[in-house]
C-alpha cells in the first residue's frame, strides 16, 4: 500500500463481501485486519479468496508479513525518463508555455502536470475503482455512456467551485506574507512525501503523509452502491473530499491564494490533469490501472514530484528572503 486512499479502497472492497463483518487496515504496517463468519474454512482459503477480491485493484493478501524489497533496478529506467520529462518542462518554461518556476506560486501548468501525475499514482486508486464499480452498476441496466459524463461533469464542476470556495476562505484569513510562505512551505514538504512514497524505497516515510479523516473516504466510496440517477454526479463531488495527498497539497496551497477565480482554477486545472486517465479508464476497457502498477512507473512519478516539491521548497524560501535565487529559471 503506498497511501491512504488505498486503506480506504481495501477496507471498502472487503466489507462489501457478504461473509465479512470488519476490516481494518494499517498503512504503516501493511496489514488488514479481517472479522466475518467464515464457516470451517482454512485461513489460507480465506485468504485466498478475499485475494480475488483485491486482485483487480493490485492488491493480494498473505498470512505471514511480507518483507519488504527495493527493486533498485527500476531506476536504471526511471531516472532517465525522469530527467527528459523534467528537461522538456524547463525547456516549455523557457520558451513561456508553462511558467513551471515563479518566485511565489504554483502556476496552472504545474497544477495540470501534478494532476497528471496523481491521476496514475497509487493515490488516484480509489477513484479508479469507484468509476469501475459504478460503471459495473449502471452497466447492468446498459446505462453505459450517461453516468461516466456525470461524474466527470460533477468532478470537475465541484473542484472549481470547492476550490475557489477555499480560495476564498483564504482572504478572510488575511494571511499576509508569513501565512503564505507557511502554507507554501507545508505544500513542498506534502510532495516532498508523496514522491517519496512514491520511490518505495523507505517505508517508514508513509507514516510521515497526512491523513484526512477516513470515515469520509469510506462515505464516499459507499457511493458506488447507490443506484440513482444522480449517483454518477454525486460521487464525482465527492472526490474532492478524498484521502488523496496530491489533492491535499493543492487544497492547501489555494488556500493562500486569497481568491475564489485564482483557487477555482487552480483546483480545476488539477482535476483537469486527472481527466484523461480517468476518461480513458471509465470509458474503455482498458486496465489502465492494473498496467500502471509497475516500479519504473511509480519510481519515475516519484523523481518527478519530488522534482516539483524541491523548486516549491526553495521558491518558498526565495519568496521569504530566507536563501537567494539559486536558479536562473
Amino acid at each position: 500500500m503506498h497511501c491512504s486512499a488505498c486503506v480506504v479502497l481495501i477496507e471498502s472492497e472487503l466489507t462489501d463481501v457478504p461473509e465479512v463483518t470488519k476490516a481494518k487496515s494499517s498503512l504503516a504496517n501493511h496489514t488488514v485486519e479481517v472479522t466475518g463468519d467464515f464457516g470451517d474454512k482454512e485461513p489460507e482459503h480465506i485468504a485466498r479468496d478475499l485475494s480475488e477480491v483485491l486482485k483487480p485493484h493490485g492488491y493480494t493478501l498473505s498470512l505471514e508479513k511480507q518483507n519488504h524489497s527495493v527493486k533498485w533496478s527500476d531506476f536504471r529506467l526511471a531516472f532517465p525518463i525522469a530527467l527528459g520529462f523534467i528537461a522538456l518542462f524547463i525547456i516549455l518554461q523557457k520558451l513561456g508555455i508553462v511558467n513551471l518556476v515563479t518566485a511565489s506560486k504554483v502556476d496552472y501548468g504545474t497544477a495540470f502536470v501534478i494532476g497528471l501525475i496523481a491521476s496514475v499514482s497509487t493515490c488516484i486508486a480509489v477513484v479508479g475503482g469507484l468509476v469501475l464499480s459504478m460503471s459495473a452498476n449502471f452497466a447492468k441496466e446498459n446505462d453505459k455512456v450517461r453516468p461516466q459524463i456525470l461524474f466527470h461533469a460533477g468532478r470537475l464542476v465541484s473542484f472549481f467551485i470547492l476550490g475557489g470556495l477555499i480560495g476564498a476562505l483564504g482572504s478572510t484569513f488575511q494571511l499576509g506574507s508569513t501565512g503564505t510562505f507557511i502554507l507554501s512551505f507545508i505544500v513542498a514538504l506534502v510532495l516532498l512525501i508523496l514522491g517519496i512514497n512514491l520511490l518505495d524505497v523507505f517505508p517508514w516515510a508513509k507514516k510521515l503523509q497526512p491523513i484526512m479523516p477516513s470515515f469520509i473516504g469510506k462515505r464516499v466510496h459507499g457511493l458506488k452502491n447507490m443506484n440513482h440517477t444522480l449517483t454518477p454526479l454525486l460521487v464525482g463531488v465527492a472526490t474532492f473530499f478524498l484521502p488523496c495527498g496530491f489533492t491535499q497539497s493543492m487544497q492547501i496551497y489555494t488556500l493562500a491564494m486569497g481568491s475564489f477565480l485564482t483557487g477555482a482554477l487552480i483546483m480545476f486545472t488539477f482535476a483537469l490533469g486527472t481527466l484523461p486517465v480517468l476518461a480513458l479508464l471509465s470509458f474503455s476497457s482498458l486496465g489502465i490501472h492494473k498496467k500502471a502498477q509497475s516500479g519504473v512507473f511509480f519510481k519515475t512519478a516519484g523523481l518527478v514530484v519530488i522534482f516539483f516539491g524541491f523548486f516549491n521548497l526553495i521558491n518558498a524560501l526565495v519568496a521569504a528572503g530566507i536563501i537567494p535565487p539559486l536558479f536562473s529559471f
